[in-house]
């Protein structure tokens, strides 16, 4: 059975880059009827961030992609932490050092600086030279130690990615790893191969940073007697052609893009795309059709450029597509945050805003709009707005007009009576509809008309508004 793992470390949010490693193993394993296996790589504890597990299952949640096995819902392979597997991890290291693939080192950190002040590249296997005898006795005077893997000295391993083809490197230009630190607790070098063999992955996709990293993983699986998994390796998201896509250039987390109004399957659509080439024409893609037209064939080799204006095109044909309700309910939060409390038609408002929004944080600048004047003139109206030199308005226009805007207002048939008021003043209609729509609400732009924005406030404010105006002009 096809298994793949998403192992994220919990220090902090999840990166656009982690959650298109995760799309990418989640979408295999589904196409091929497997299981996708959630993995909370703890070992190092220091950078661990006080909630970041629940961040990152919510992500998933979020995101479309449930796992089979992991943190919470469990499995046959758990546990799925890895602090919680620490006696695993001592058990296998035991069975390296007595096979002659691992050994106990307790140089200093003084002495290793020193090692490194004086040329050396990498470790010197000073103390793979020490005997049974001594290493006990260092133990049992309780003198702090790590384990290392054994890297041979010479010959050089030969793998195969999937992505990349085959791939060499010279043992002499790897360090013998650390497998066990000082307070017991494995590295990421040596869990991930312990618990990928456990827990029976197949395919092991990740990122392209562990590609020349690979060979000394697959020494671990022959000396333990492991068949090795299938390897993906995935080049980087860019910020541009140099740099990586990273929280310090901005945003690059899954939940700040949710909080800049994109939507979770327009992300999630969009990096599917950043790495991996669906052989059609079509890049709007439902989570089934992304299951359905996978392939590792499609992976690129080449790193891909994020552009966050594509994302937002892409953002802007989902939200076209929800229902009114759908739409309200997304853009509620955003209300409250841009233009909570006002007496207005809120639901109106969404049926309004829909077509002119490609994020949900757009709402922001497109509801400017509501705060520009208000009935009470707590912020001047500018009376500047009424000069139009498309259709030839102005100030001294709005005064002359302005009684017959608020009789328009009162009629039963808005639009039918500023029809009726330019064709008795001989104006355009669209003379006259800027100065309603200006006069109404003191903004340049609006979502909609002055019959819409009189239907959005209610006739008692729109009058109110007027009635301010008037008595200004």
């Amino acid at each position: 059975m096809v298994r793949t793992r998403f192992a994220p470390s919990p220090t902090g949010y999840l990166h656009i880059g982690g959650l298109r490693t995760a799309l990418y193993a989640y979408l295999f394993a589904k196409k091929h009827g497997g299981k996708f296996i959630l993995r909370i790589e703890d070992t190092d504890q220091t950078r661990e961030v006080a909630g970041a597990v629940d961040v990152i299952i919510s992500a998933l949640d979020k995101a479309g992609m449930k796992y089979d096995e992991g943190p919470l819902v469990g499995g046959d392979y758990g546990p799925y932490i890895q602090s919680e597997r620490k006696q695993i991890y001592l058990d296998y290291a035991q069975k390296l050092i007595e096979s002659g693939d691992a050994y106990y080192c307790f140089c200093t950190k003084e002495r290793l600086t020193e090692m490194h002040e004086h040329g050396a590249t990498k470790y010197d296997k000073h103390c793979l030279r020490l005997s049974k005898a001594e290493i006990a006795e260092r133990i049992a005077r309780g003198e702090p130690y790590v384990i290392r893997q054994n890297i041979p000295e010479s010959g050089s391993s030969t793998y195969h990615d999937e992505v990349f083809g085959d791939i060499t490197v010279e043992f002499k230009d790897l360090e013998d790893n650390i497998l066990i630190k000082s307070d017991g607790m494995p590295t990421y070098n040596f869990a991930n191969v312990i618990d990928d063999h456990l827990m029976r992955v197949s395919h092991c996709i990740r990122g392209v940073e562990y590609l020349m990293s690979t060979p000394k993983y697959n020494l671990l699986y022959d000396a333990l007697g492991w068949e090795r998994p299938v390897y993906v390796h995935l080049q980087p998201i860019m910020r541009d052609a140099t740099h990586k896509l990273s929280k310090r250039d901005g945003d690059a987390g899954f939940e700040d893009f949710l909080a800049k109004g994109f939507l979770p399957h327009a992300i999630v659509n969009y990096i599917a795309l950043l790495g991996w080439n669906p052989k059609d024409n079509n890049e709007k893609l439902s989570m089934q059709e992304l299951v359905d037209k996978f392939s590792i064939e499609g992976l690129q080799k080449s790193s891909s450029i994020f552009d966050e204006t594509k994302m937002r095109w892409l953002n802007s044909l989902y939200i076209k597509e929800l229902s009114q309700a759908e739409f309200h309910a997304a853009a509620a939060p955003f209300y409250d945050k841009y233009c909570g409390g006002l007496n207005i038609d809120y639901e109106y408002l969404s049926e309004l805003l829909q077509p002119r929004v490609e994020i949900l944080s757009d709402i922001n600048e497109r509801t400017a709009f509501l705060t520009a004047f208000d009935g009470d003139a707590q912020k001047p109206f500018d009376f500047s707005l009424f000069v139009n030199k498309k259709w030839k308005t102005d100030e001294a226009m709005a005064k002359s007009l302005i009684d017959d805007c608020i009789a328009a207002t009162n009629a039963p048939d808005l639009n039918a009576a500023l029809d009726a008021l330019a064709e008795a003043r001989g104006l355009k209609k669209g003379q006259v509809l800027w100065i309603y729509r200006i006069a109404l609400t003191g903004a340049a732009a609006t979502p909609g008309g002055g019959a819409e924005m009189v239907k959005l406030f209610g006739k008692a404010e729109a009058l109110k508004r007027l009635e301010k105006v008037k008595s200004a002009l």
